[in-house]
């Protein structure tokens, strides 16, 4: 609980002067906070190409349309907006939905350019949109890989493993959502778990849960215990993830975890998952063409739910192999079509996502590196707004690497020192120390060296710059090794948040209940 934030209605927190008294007490971890772009984006396509994508897309909803799959609800919510909407007679459960010129652009309207996403520390609030960047972890991998026990399936343990090194990376500005599966739960329990987890152990905004429209409207119950309901209602307090199914599907599992959010006032990332060539075509203009439609009617469902309501337009892109079939990533064509559709996305009026640490290789090594910097520096250059999977994405996304997590957040601070961009203060000309060095003389002794010694330039806090000899010396360890450590000395040095006692016991007690009545099934 905080000043800023109002106490859940209907309910006196209990524990205060402990949570006074904790908050005293406990570990503050710096964060460096969401960045605030000072650099100019990269923007390749013109606005002719632009208007012909757009005008693309609009054809592809008249004449081909999109599927809405096992929501005879949102069928009909389309078909009230004006769409045309035709039942399929092979399955009756398919309604495939055709938009006239013009709908989707007209209901999109409506949602925010930017929105605040509240943390349970209104230190840690982020702004989605505009000129604003905010990293987010890894999300959804069943797997984890650490250099000492190598690759097995996740359980709850990491899950909080990871969210307590979440918190402690300032780079990192939120606490994401699944940051791995934790197997050792019950499909239909686990989200509660995963949502406490979020907000015991990390006072950064999170995300709910999405696999089910009920698992979503228990994150947002839990958000009320934590925010009030009031609060909830007319602030944001979560960000989820909503994926198409593509090519041109919306399957009634999103749909339905979308309207639960969309109602209650909280951000929905509508976001095609593409690998090229698979699920979209092999070109950059084509698959632009596909993700505007796919994207774009999601965005406008949320507005037919909630006018107002805030939304993101997102893309996960990637190539593949056309010799095995395997996603790609690191390479010019999702660059490509990453800073295209931030283009259409900054052109409909809404804050983008897309973008992360991502990469193919199975271990933290050279093809990890080379993969998510060539990702990540298209994120940056583009103006994503939300990139999930800045950190620890291994594997394709089938893996969260612990080292990986670290090495990551290590380069994202980088990028938040570039975001910064150049210094043209009276200190930044440096015209002081030009004049008082002179020709041929050094700056090392200067006093404007001396005034600048400590944030001068970025300095990592893995890499080794260090002579051989003394490299040699401390044990020849390479950047893996020292990331392995440096995550452990981490957990080791954790402190929780303080959280009211009181809403943490309301917490458990809706957990207890709600899994009381949910089966022990593994779907």
């Amino acid at each position: 609980m905080t000043d800023a934030q109002p106490a859940p209605s209907g309910r006196r927190a209990r524990g205060g002067a402990d949570a006074r008294r904790a908050a005293r007490t406990a570990t503050t971890v710096r964060q460096a906070g969401y960045i605030r772009r000072k650099v100019k984006l990269y923007e390749p396509l013109t606005d002719e190409q632009l208007e012909l994508i757009e005008h693309n897309a609009e054809t592809v909803l008249q004449e081909v349309g999109i599927d809405f799959y096992e929501d005879p609800e949102a069928a009909g919510m389309w078909k009230d907006a004006g769409a045309d909407v035709r039942a399929s007679e092979i399955d009756p459960k398919r309604f495939r939905v055709r938009f006239p010129k013009g709908l989707v652009r007209s209901l999109v309207k409506t949602a925010p350019r930017e929105y605040v996403q509240h943390a349970r520390n209104p230190a840690n609030n982020v702004v989605i949109g505009g000129n604003n960047t905010v990293f987010a972890p890894v999300y959804g991998p069943p797997f984890i890989r650490n250099l000492d026990e190598g690759r097995r399936y996740a359980t709850i343990e990491d899950f909080r493993n990871f969210a307590k090194l979440v918190y402690m990376s300032p780079s990192l500005h939120h606490a994401g959502g699944t940051l791995c599966e934790p197997v050792d739960i019950p499909v239909a329990k686990r989200h509660l778990d995963m949502v406490y987890t979020h907000i015991k152990y990390n006072d950064k905004p999170f995300m709910g849960s999405v696999t089910a429209g009920e698992r979503a409207e228990d994150s947002v119950a839990m958000a009320e215990l934590v925010f009030g309901k009031e609060f909830v209602d007319q602030n944001c307090v979560m960000t989820s993830l909503i994926n198409a199914n593509s090519p041109m599907v919306w399957d009634g599992v999103m749909l339905g975890a979308l309207k639960a959010y969309a109602r209650a006032n909280q951000a929905t990332v509508i976001s095609p998952f593409i690998v090229a060539g698979a699920m979209s075509p092999t070109t950059t203009v084509g698959t632009l063409t596909q993700i505007l439609a796919e994207a774009s009617v999601g965005i406008a469902f949320t507005q037919l739910c909630r006018p107002g309501a805030p939304v993101v337009f997102g893309t996960f892109a990637a190539s593949m192999s056309m010799q095995s079939g395997a996603p790609t990533f690191g390479t010019p064509e999702p660059a490509h079509v990453t800073f295209g559709a931030a283009q259409l996305a900054r052109r409909m009026g809404v804050p983008f996502r897309s973008g992360g640490g991502l990469c193919g290789s199975k271990v933290a090594d050279a093809q990890a590196a080379y993969e998510s910097a060539n990702t990540l520096w298209p994120t940056l250059m583009s103006g994503v707004n939300f990139c999930l999977h800045a950190a620890g994405w291994l594997e394709g996304g089938l893996a969260s690497g612990y080292e990986k997590l670290i090495m990551d957040a290590d380069q994202l601070t980088m990028f938040q020192k570039f975001a910064e961009g150049v210094d043209f203060s009276e200190n930044g000309q440096a015209m002081d120390a030009i004049r008082e060095v002179g020709p041929g003389s050094h700056y090392l002794g200067s006093a404007h060296t001396q005034a600048n010694f400590e944030t001068a330039f970025w300095r990592s806090s893995l890499a080794d710059n260090n002579s051989f000899e003394q490299w040699r010396d401390d044990g020849e360890k390479d950047i893996v090794q020292r990331a392995n450590a440096k995550w452990k000395q981490m957990l080791r040095d954790y402190e929780a948040p303080a959280l009211d006692p009181g809403i943490d016991e309301a917490l458990q007690a809706f957990m207890a209940k709600r899994k009381e009545v949910l089966p022990d099934s593994v779907s």
